[in-house]
């Protein structure tokens, strides 16, 4: 005797799950996105010379954050953050001058640029994750770059900062 096919007991997701669902969806994608421009920003690293890499990252830095703030629909300006990303990296201090250190040792020949590459992509993707890992804190919160106060967010970023060291130095292995 064959029974009536068999129906689960689950009951359709409410509108507040559907929603959270849909959070936890789009803050996964936004991770994942950091994750690809941190290894882009661990590539930069092998450039040769000297503070191309720098404006290379930055470059890409930028590009992530207009990535994030498009895939959370907030209106962009590359000039915002710019100077954003100046503001919470230099409050970063030794990471920065680190990051320009890493950089510059690259004249040396041979020894000086293995240094360098390897120097420059951890800090080069702990910095990328850092930042990226910011905005998206900034934008799952309902944030946008109008009211984004990266004077406040300096302790959590180097806080995110020390992660991405972890995150570049096993990629980078």
């Amino acid at each position: 005797m064959e029974t009536e096919s068999s129906q689960t007991d689950e009951t359709p997701a409410t509108p507040m799950e559907e929603n959270l669902q849909q959070r936890v969806e789009r803050a996964d994608e936004a991770h994942e996105m950091v994750k690809q421009y941190t290894l882009g920003s661990i590539a930069i690293a092998a450039v040769p010379f000297p503070l191309v890499d720098l404006a290379a990252v930055t470059g890409l830095q930028v590009k992530m954050v207009h990535s994030i703030a498009n895939h959370y629909e907030v209106p962009f300006s590359q000039t915002m953050v710019k100077s954003m990303i100046a503001a919470l990296t230099g409050g970063a201090l030794s990471a920065t001058t680190a990051t320009s250190i890493t950089s510059l040792v690259k004249v040396v020949p041979f020894f000086g640029q293995i240094a360098g590459f390897l120097g420059g992509a951890v800090m080069f993707g702990a910095t990328s994750y850092a930042i990226g890992k910011v905005f998206i804190e900034h934008f799952e919160s309902g944030g946008t770059f109008l009211d984004f106060d990266p004077e406040n967010m300096k302790a959590h970023f180097q806080q995110l900062f020390e992660e991405g060291q972890q995150f570049a130095t096993q990629a980078s292995k």
